[in-house]
């Protein structure tokens, strides 16, 4: 795994009306960091989200993924590095079985057979789906949190270094919600979430980024930045719920391991 899987430098970016979505961004984000990457609507998110697997290339600066910058030529290799779990499973689940969309990726980078089947279970019993249960299913039948594991299995099948979720707590019931929040504290990759939901931030990240207008106006803490709530005001941001109770992690919490017995993916 590489120290510091990716690097963004002065990387802007406008829409084709002239919308500018990014403003001269620069981050580093270190290996196994689980970062939280907050904003109003407009604020940019989504936007950096597809730059870091090649959706969008770069108009201005630069970013590197390993040791990959953001081109062309290299975006299969970047796209096997960086997996990209989008808002909506709906979007990201189009086969006829579970089964079929979590081996989709691996078959696309040339794995068959037995490593095929490997990964496909062990992917499906990080995120506690019974691959006996749930192989044969439609997705299409599943409830959203359901779809939220396949869609997750189906991007840590390929076995990436980086996983990015956007909006992953998104049209989740509080159950679901609390299920996904104690799969991702425990999957050992780098992850960056971008969300609105900023008590899932508190939960899982230590570290949190704010865009505003395209810019990074914060980079810390995440127990800073959720305590002030002016700042967070000024960004169009609400205060976590969870302010009224004490910062901790999920890592604090290993009873709730055991939901995931399968998790060194």
């Amino acid at each position: 795994m590489h120290h510091n899987p990716i690097s963004i430098q002065q990387l802007s970016y406008a829409y084709a009306d002239g919308t500018a979505a990014l403003d001269d961004v620069n981050l580093s984000i270190k290996a196994t960091e689980r970062i939280a990457l907050v904003g109003a609507n407009g604020s940019g998110k989504s936007t950096l989200l597809l730059h870091l697997n090649g959706i969008l290339l770069p108009q201005t600066g630069e970013v590197v993924v390993g040791e990959l910058p953001i081109v062309e030529k290299n975006l299969k290799a970047i796209r096997n590095f960086v997996g990209l779990v989008f808002q909506n499973p709906d979007d990201q689940l189009f086969m006829p079985t579970v089964w079929e969309d979590i081996t989709f990726g691996p078959m696309n980078q040339g794995i068959q057979g037995k490593e095929l089947s490997h990964r496909a279970h062990h992917a499906m019993t990080a995120v506690g789906l019974d691959p006996d249960h749930y192989s044969p299913r439609n997705p299409g039948n599943l409830s959203g949190g359901e779809k939220k594991r396949v869609a997750i299995a189906g991007v840590l099948a390929m076995q990436p270094q980086v996983i990015v979720l956007d909006e992953p707590s998104a049209q989740l019931d509080p159950r679901s919600r609390r299920q996904l929040i104690t799969l991702l504290s425990y999957l050992p990759l780098t992850q960056i979430i971008a969300t609105h939901d900023l008590d899932l931030a508190v939960d899982l990240c230590t570290r949190t980024i704010v865009l505003s207008q395209g810019q990074v106006v914060f980079d810390g803490p995440t127990d800073q930045v959720m305590s002030d709530p002016e700042f967070l005001e000024q960004h169009a941001l609400e205060s976590p719920l969870c302010n009224s109770r004490p910062y901790c992690l999920l890592e604090d919490r290993p009873a709730e391991r055991m939901k995931y017995p399968a998790l060194s993916v």
